[in-house]
């Protein structure tokens, strides 16, 4: 074998065992900290498209909004003896309203990823699974509910059963029947609609995290990869 061929072998195999043993350490600050945004942006606009799309809360049983404690027992009954015909109209206009609220969240998930400091970063990803939806919810899941709030009651408010809704949560709320934070529709809705964002962006995070060719850019895809 000639002596060019026979280095260009070695040289490969140096490189090639080389990235192979890339460790979280090996990256720059700066690299680490690219490589999670790009994966968390990347994670939260496929969340916000997948629950946005028509039925992305209704036919996903994992975020699926329907009635609260004790009156979701009820309801289940008054289906199943045909006689739930409003509830179900309340209970679809409720996850339409969880649709239709969902894009207003993009806008600040990305702010607060790019906000996001070197520190916050090297700990997310050293962090569990869910280290970064963990992050973002506690840093702006205040500001998201603020957007969500309007956009659900003006869905719900097209229902005349969410009225008779709040009129009985409020007084139910205070014989314990119905928890104090179920005690309106909009509320309720607006809840569940955040609870329903951040679980898909955990999975999504996960998914990147267990196989890090999902990620969308080669930097996210290094980073995700030193910590196989």
């Amino acid at each position: 074998m000639p002596r060019l061929s026979l280095f260009a072998i070695l040289f490969t195999s140096l490189i090639s065992t080389s990235v192979s043993a890339l460790s979280l350490s090996d990256l720059s600050q700066q690299d680490a900290g690219a490589g999670l945004k790009d994966a968390l942006i990347q994670g939260a606009d496929m969340a916000v498209k997948e629950l946005s799309a028509p039925g992305g809360f209704s036919d996903n049983p994992d975020v699926r909004i329907e009635l609260p404690g004790n009156l979701g027992k009820a309801s289940r009954t008054l289906k199943m003896m045909g006689m739930g015909g409003q509830i179900s109209q309340l209970e679809d206009k409720m996850n339409q309203a969880a649709e239709a609220a969902v894009p207003q969240a993009q806008s600040l998930l990305v702010e607060a990823i790019r906000n996001m400091s070197v520190q916050d970063a090297k700990a997310i990803l050293t962090g569990p699974n869910d280290s970064a939806t963990n992050y973002l919810e506690s840093s702006s899941r205040d500001q998201i509910r603020a957007l969500f709030l309007p956009v659900v009651k003006n869905a719900t408010d097209q229902v005349g059963l969410a009225q008779q809704y709040n009129t009985f949560a409020s007084q139910a709320a205070n014989f314990g029947v119905v928890d104090s934070k179920d005690a309106s529709v909009e509320g309720y809705v607006t809840e569940r609609t955040l609870d329903g964002l951040f679980e898909i962006m955990a999975a999504q995070e996960a998914d990147i995290r267990s196989n890090p060719a999902q990620a969308a850019t080669n930097i996210a895809k290094r980073v995700f990869g030193s910590l196989q």
